[in-house]
């Protein structure tokens, strides 16, 4: 065996390692980065010494969580695409990525504060993203849903800016409905 082949994971290692991504993801969303990886560990169910067997580093299960959290949105993003007609997608589809990138800024900002460039690493997923979301544009817009003007650099604009809106909101349900009412308003044809 050579040393570029890396072997199987165990499945129990497999779903350690799921498990403390599921909750690593819940706790830094909810509670913020600062979050110690003891607390993720325990929370888990996993002794600390494996979470480090995992991730070495906490800016490395940060890391993971990111990508995890973009490929995420690219499956979702695709299975709406297939499912759901072009305007309903496209909507559908903003809605997910506002909703998903919650506490994506502190995440980013925590990785570059350790020396970690978050943009490289997530390189990857985004440019999934970004095919997918010009896919759903150009639909919505020839189903006469969006606005034929707006291109895929101001959508990823608006998405990038309604998402710093909503974390300034928190958890006001009411208030971010009616951002959504007025983005998607302007998203519209006249």
């Amino acid at each position: 065996m050579s040393g570029a082949q890396e072997r199987p994971m165990r499945a129990d290692a497999a779903r350690n390692r799921a498990r403390l991504l599921d909750v690593a993801t819940e706790v830094f969303t909810t509670r913020g980065v600062g979050v110690p990886t003891e607390e993720i560990a325990r929370a888990a169910g996993v002794g600390v010494g494996t979470l480090f067997r995992h991730f070495p580093t906490k800016e490395a299960l940060l890391e993971a969580v990111l990508v995890r959290r973009l490929e995420t949105i690219a499956d979702q993003t695709a299975r709406l695409a297939a499912e759901a007609d072009p305007a309903e997608a496209f909507f559908d589809c903003f809605r997910l990525v506002i909703d998903r990138s919650s506490g994506k800024s502190e995440f980013t900002q925590a990785l570059a504060a350790a020396g970690v460039d978050a943009h490289a690493t997530l390189r990857e997923s985004s440019t999934a993203i970004r095919a997918q979301l010009a896919e759903l544009l150009a639909g919505a817009q020839q189903a006469g849903a969006v606005r034929r003007d707006l291109g895929l650099p101001e959508l990823i604009a608006l998405l990038v800016g309604t998402s710093t809106t909503m974390e300034h909101l928190g958890a006001d349900t009411p208030a971010r409905e009616r951002i959504f009412e007025v983005v998607f308003d302007g998203l519209r044809p006249r």
